[in-house]
């Protein structure tokens, strides 16, 4: 599929116009970052993977009922999605005490919450993306109070979902991030879910040992980034079982009917 121009570019994931009106592809990059892109890394296969992770629950969710922007994956590393204005939020989903919660309130790592907790930041890296209130966000028009509602009966529909996809795999789902745009048709406007779920946006944690399987192996130098992403996959369903992790030629996709790698 013939991309068009470049027109966004992250830290991990690159935007071309798409091939149809209303949509755009979606490149998954190798590289890693942390602390508002003061730690970088390139990690040969991770945007391979976080492709393919993100594919299977963006289309899990929406056969649950959640609208993703996800239309169809093009190749190992692209996809094609539904182009939406993004709303500038980051809607974390906290089940477990880890990361800025645990120290802003003085939590014990690993201990449960109470409930599932739901926060919101304003996505500014020169700022920091500090933890705004719901007052905020309709104070500067960020979003409406409906589109806040929306936010958060779609994040804990997430929740319940990923809680029990992960926990079927061996899997204590900590956290994660989430964020929604809006698609326009014609005078109508509904609110989706966009960007990618995948270990670069969740914190993942075996569920027997503890040990961490996702983005803070990078943030914390503790070594087995691209091992960590692999073993959610395979858990996942994504890979094969005789895959092994470490092999040099990559991670290596389960194939799908059409015959290519998946």
């Amino acid at each position: 599929m013939a991309r068009g121009k470049q027109i966004y570019e992250g830290k991990a994931k690159i935007l071309y116009e798409g091939p149809e009106p209303g949509t755009l592809i979606q490149h998954f990059k190798d590289d890693a970052t942390a602390f508002n892109n003061q730690k970088h890394a390139v990690l040969e296969g991770k945007g391979v993977l976080n492709n393919r992770i993100s594919e299977f629950i963006m289309s899990g969710l929406e056969r649950v009922g959640v609208p993703t922007h996800f239309i169809r994956r093009i190749n190992m590393r692209e996809q094609l999605i539904r182009h939406v204005e993004i709303i500038p939020l980051e809607v974390v989903v906290r089940n477990v005490a880890a990361g800025s919660i645990a120290k802003r309130l003085g939590l014990q790592e690993g201990d449960a919450l109470p409930r599932s907790v739901v926060e919101f930041y304003y996505k500014d890296d020169k700022l920091g993306d500090p933890m705004v209130s719901e007052d905020h966000i309709t104070a500067f028009n960020w979003a409406s109070p409906q589109e806040i509602d929306d936010m958060m009966a779609y994040a804990l529909r997430v929740n319940d979902y990923l809680s029990g996809l992960f926990a079927g795999a061996g899997i204590r789902l900590v956290d994660f991030k989430l964020e929604f745009g809006r698609q326009y048709e014609g005078e109508m406007v509904r609110l989706i879910l966009a960007d990618e779920i995948s270990p670069d946006c969740c914190r993942l944690w075996d569920d027997k040992t503890g040990e961490i399987m996702d983005k803070d192996r990078f943030r914390k130098d503790l070594g087995g980034v691209v091992e960590g992403y692999r073993e959610v996959a395979r858990r996942l369903g994504v890979l094969r079982d005789d895959d092994k992790p470490g092999k040099a030629n990559g991670p290596v996709l389960v194939s799908s009917n059409d015959g290519e790698p998946k």
